[in-house]
């Protein structure tokens, strides 16, 4: 070209913008190639790595007979690779939505964000997203649907998913499985699936691997794989069916009573075998986020409350064992007061007007005056050793999360001016569980031995092979076995036209229990319209095979919610279902039992 056609200036601008090209692009490849290098490589590298993780089958928890309480199902979770969306696949956004029952909206917001960290593709924290979450758990049929729209972005990975085929069943004894707010996995929430979490959960295994663009493996690349562990079965002393019984008085005493609260426990007092644990208020584990917090304790651990005329137990226990008293000694119930420590202390009333009474008198008419005579004779360092002896103030040992150990005060606090040594006798100023009272009584039942309350009877594998065995445990004998069949025989009586609890006697197997009526500490005052009504007792007295205990918390009724009235009753349904059930006979004949008679609402306390 002749230099007559270009003016040097055009040449010179010309020239300097070329190289200005090429000096931009050659920063370009420098920036590219040495600057972001590593960065890049990183991006590159995390966009063709898989990590894929390999779920392990959480065990299963059965019942003492087998039947299954919680198990363990396949489910598949399904995602999307933001970074593999076609324009195809999102035509098929609605035939998706309506398999997933999700908004279209909502769905095609996961496949159109590509980002994550970054708004822009330029920015130093962004990073492409790979897997975003449609659903966390899809069925397997649901899941062959998915397939069938032949989304090539969408795929799921399986993954196991647990039920509890019983719903509400043992709720409160088995937990639940709720989510982890942080990874988002499931973590064992209360129940024995927190408790024995090292042996159900397993190890979940994980494969690391490379893909490329279309999600097809690069198996030259495939690195390391560990295949998963499934964990083990825990087989419960529960039986399903006592369960069954028990929560279904608990619905009838709440229909019957609107109580605040109610707490069923069943066990056998030879081995200490928790056969049945029911609540109220109750949850169904399977839909545990539909139900209020306060649903998922389990009361028949965690609350405390006076345990009343039940305390009578240990009172009149202590005072056999020490010889203090006799069965057929004689105290004035109908003295207002009595001398103690030098000082003159006022007795508590019995609900009815009461004469003289022997020690067995005291125990199965349940008088308050009587029960203090006692204490008196023992002296508050006594009592409280007999209190701790029994298992108050300290928890059972059971195993299970959220166990409270009650409050038994020590000795120095049994004073004039404070816990009074004529109202510990009665039930007053301790506080107890409903499963530490169930164990009170289990001490009688059982000559004297405390045994360790037991829920998990083994652990096995896949081939029910035991790999952890738990066995009974005596903790310690509380009282002698003579001391032991003496209260056996007041407690019969309890059960008697003449004693409190009449409406808790079989026709044919003979009762023994013990009935409370705490009365509730409202605004730093007894109610004397707020009662906790409880009956524990056993059956047959003779030869015991069954612990029933009954609480129920504020139960609303005419008049007062005498222990006799409300959980004798409910004690009377579940034992004859139960002996039904169980098979269990007659011990030493009808010559041993007490005929019924006419009912005396003046005893039901």
């Amino acid at each position: 070209m002749s230099r007559a056609f270009v003016s040097p200036r055009r040449q010179f601008w010309m020239t300097l913008v070329i190289l200005g090209c090429f000096g931009a692009l050659f920063w370009r490849l420098v920036d590219l190639h040495l600057i972001q290098r590593p960065h890049l490589l990183e991006v590159a590298q995390r966009s063709r790595e898989v990590f894929k993780k390999e779920y392990s089958r959480r065990g299963n928890i059965y019942d003492d007979h087998g039947n299954i309480l919680a198990t363990t199902r396949s489910v598949v979770e399904l995602g999307v690779d933001p970074q593999s969306v076609t324009p195809a696949d999102l035509l098929k956004l609605p035939q998706l939505a309506q398999i997933l029952g999700q908004p279209v909206e909502e769905l095609r917001t996961a496949f159109t964000t590509k980002l994550r960290g970054g708004d822009t593709a330029d920015a130093a924290d962004a990073r492409p997203i790979r897997w975003t979450v449609l659903d966390p758990a899809i069925e397997v049929s649901t899941y062959d649907q998915v397939q069938a729209l032949n989304i090539k972005s969408v795929y799921g990975t399986p993954k196991f998913e647990r039920i509890y085929p019983g719903d509400e069943l043992a709720a409160h004894v088995l937990g639940y499985m709720g989510k982890d707010d942080k990874n988002k996995d499931e973590v064992p929430q209360g129940g024995v699936e927190r408790a024995l979490d090292f042996y159900l959960k397993g190890q979940d295994g994980w494969e690391e691997t490379e893909q490329d663009g279309h999600h097809h493996a690069l198996e030259q690349f495939s690195s390391r794989e560990v295949k998963p562990t499934d964990g083990l079965d825990v087989e419960l002393t529960l039986d399903s069916m006592l369960q069954y019984y028990a929560q279904e008085e608990v619905k009838n005493l709440v229909a019957k009573y609107t109580p605040q609260g109610v707490s069923i426990i069943i066990s056998e007092p030879a081995t200490g075998d928790i056969l049945a644990m029911a609540n109220y208020p109750t949850y169904n584990p399977n839909h545990y986020r539909d139900f209020p917090l306060v649903n998922l304790k389990n009361r028949a651990l965690s609350d405390v409350f006076e345990p009343g005329s039940t305390f009578k137990i240990i009172t009149a226990s202590a005072g056999l064992n020490e010889n203090v008293v006799t069965p057929e000694q004689r105290f004035d119930c109908s003295k207002p007061t009595i001398d103690y420590d030098g000082r003159t202390h006022t007795l508590p009333k019995d609900d009815v007007p009461m004469g003289v009474l022997s020690v067995s008198e005291i125990v199965s008419r349940s008088s308050n005056r009587g029960a203090a005579n006692i204490g008196v004779l023992l002296g508050p360092a006594r009592l409280t050793d007999y209190a701790d002896r029994f298992g108050l103030g300290q928890k059972t040992g059971l195993g299970l999360p959220g166990e409270s150990s009650g409050d038994l005060q020590p000795v120095g606090n049994y004073s004039a001016d404070t816990l009074l040594i004529t109202r510990v006798p009665m039930g007053h100023g301790v506080d107890a569980t409903a499963l530490q009272v169930h164990q009170a009584m289990s001490v009688i039942a059982n000559h004297g031995i405390l045994m360790e309350p037991r829920l998990i009877r083994r652990v096995t594998d896949a081939e029910h092979n035991t790999v952890v065995q738990f066995e009974p445990k005596a903790e310690r004998r509380v009282i002698s076995a003579h001391t032991a069949d003496l209260l056996n025989a007041m407690l019969c009586d309890v059960v008697s036209p003449d004693g409190t609890a009449v409406r808790a006697k079989l026709a044919d197997i003979t009762v023994a229990g013990k009935t409370g009526t705490a009365q509730k500490l409202v605004d730093g005052h007894y109610s004397s319209t707020h009662h906790v009504s409880t009956f524990t007792g056993y059956l047959p007295a003779e030869r015991p095979r069954l612990i029933i205990t009954v609480i129920v918390d504020d139960a609303h009724m005419t008049g007062v919610a005498f222990g006799g009235l409300v959980s004798a009753p409910a004690f009377h349904n579940i034992a004859a279902q139960a002996v039904q059930y169980l098979g269990i006979q007659p011990v030493g004949g009808k010559d041993n039992l007490v005929a019924m008679k006419g009912d005396n609402l003046d005893w039901f306390r």
